[in-house]
């Protein structure tokens, strides 16, 4: 239920980012699930467009171009050209008379953009290019644009201007705001980390928690679209390692199809692909989390939505300690070393095997996390909030 402000309906918000939040498929997800939250909190918002105004057909041909293409230039070019795309997005200010401009994911819309005075500037993002590209995540994922080192110090330069322009920086994790902050010389007291949440409906939770037992078969769920990216051969080698140890394990894939694990097929379960936003498809998504006892994981995520996912359901989380995943070892699951082996992820479970209560006690602390801060009416909450006093105290200076 939102929280009730009398100052929060009269704020006029302006939404900005390069894809519509109408669209679900962009940036998986996240920019139509903030759109939502927000406007649950501050329901006066308006999207601005995405045209680049004069050089529009610039843009319309980018996006004709292969994805991968378009991923990597468009941004960039938009950089380039933003003396000339700022121009639209002033002008849409102007005339819808905003009190906030809140930016989510692409900070290059925000470049060079010159606000009217008064309004409160707000950026939200799981990362930013330079402090992707320097950490151990970005480092996984190496560019083949190698024009791209070459604009680094630009790019850099363009970052700093725009997040020390923001009036509120919103980060989802604290291992970006421990990255940004330094990196872009910002002021911590406008630097706030705010968890983001599920990119699935608040699931209603009935029946009692699913429970682990010496004996009984383990199932673990992966959820990911590419197998290698997400930690699949991790996965796989600790399947393996826990049936070596007499442990019944058995993995359940939505999202893509991985290579032959060399599993009987009473082991493994594979979902190629599921739409969300059809019911049927949602409910059986669901159901594989509350059907599983360890959501796995071990990729390289500036975020990941899917821990916020299974923390819905109480479903505990194994993943790689690698950027801003939600997760709190041993509250809602355990993040280890990057050098962890599949031995390490077996000794985990089974020492929750040698004491069900722990497990029964960890499903619970999932769960409640979940419900305290890893939710979009959660973030939402906090974020309109601090809107809501920044803009107050713009007012009261004017």
């Amino acid at each position: 239920m939102p929280v009730s402000d009398p100052q929060k309906p009269t704020l006029k918000v302006a939404y900005l980012c390069d894809s519509t939040p109408l669209d679900p498929w962009p940036y998986s997800g996240g920019n139509t699930r903030i759109y939502n939250a927000l406007k649950e909190e501050l329901p006066n918002i308006g999207i601005l467009s995405q045209s680049w105004g004069l050089i529009e057909p610039l843009r319309r041909l980018l996006l004709k171009l292969p994805f991968g293409v378009q991923l990597r230039a468009r941004w960039r070019l938009h950089l380039l050209f933003a003396g000339i795309i700022r121009r639209q997005v002033e002008k849409e200010l102007r005339q819808g008379g905003y009190d906030v401009l809140f930016c989510a994911y692409s900070f290059h819309s925000l470049f060079r953009v010159r606000v009217p005075k008064g309004v409160t500037v707000v950026y939200t993002s799981d990362a930013t290019p330079t402090a992707y590209k320097n950490s151990v995540v970005g480092q996984a994922f190496q560019s083949w644009f190698a024009l791209s080192r070459r604009l680094d110090p630009l790019i850099l330069k363009a970052e700093r201007r725009t997040f020390q322009g923001a009036d509120l920086l919103l980060w989802p994790s604290r291992w970006l705001k421990e990255s940004a902050d330094p990196l872009y010389d910002l002021d911590p007291a406008k630097s706030i980390v705010v968890p983001w949440g599920a990119n699935i409906p608040a699931p209603e939770l009935s029946g009692p928690a699913l429970a682990l037992s010496a004996g009984a078969p383990v199932d673990f769920l992966f959820v990911g679209r590419d197998w290698w990216a997400k930690g699949g051969a991790l996965t796989a080698e600790t399947i393996h390692a826990l049936r070596a140890a007499g442990i019944e394990a058995r993995l359940t894939v939505v999202g893509c199809v991985p290579p032959d694990l060399n599993l009987p097929a009473s082991a493994l379960t594979v979902y190629p692909s599921l739409n969300k936003t059809l019911p049927d498809e949602l409910a059986l998504f669901q159901s594989l989390y509350e059907q599983a006892h360890f959501m796995m994981m071990p990729s390289f995520e500036s975020y990941g939505f899917a821990f916020c996912e299974a923390s819905a359901f109480g479903l505990p989380s194994l993943c790689l300690n690698a950027g801003g995943v939600p997760i709190e070892d041993g509250v809602n699951g355990h993040a280890l070393p990057l050098e962890a082996s599949p031995q390490d992820y077996v000794a985990l479970v089974q020492g929750y095997l040698n004491t069900p209560a722990r497990y029964a006690a960890l499903r619970q602390s999932t769960r409640a996390l979940y419900e305290e801060k890893l939710n979009w009416s959660a973030w939402a909450q906090t974020t309109a909030d601090l809107i809501v006093k920044d803009a107050a105290q713009r007012a009261r200076a004017a």
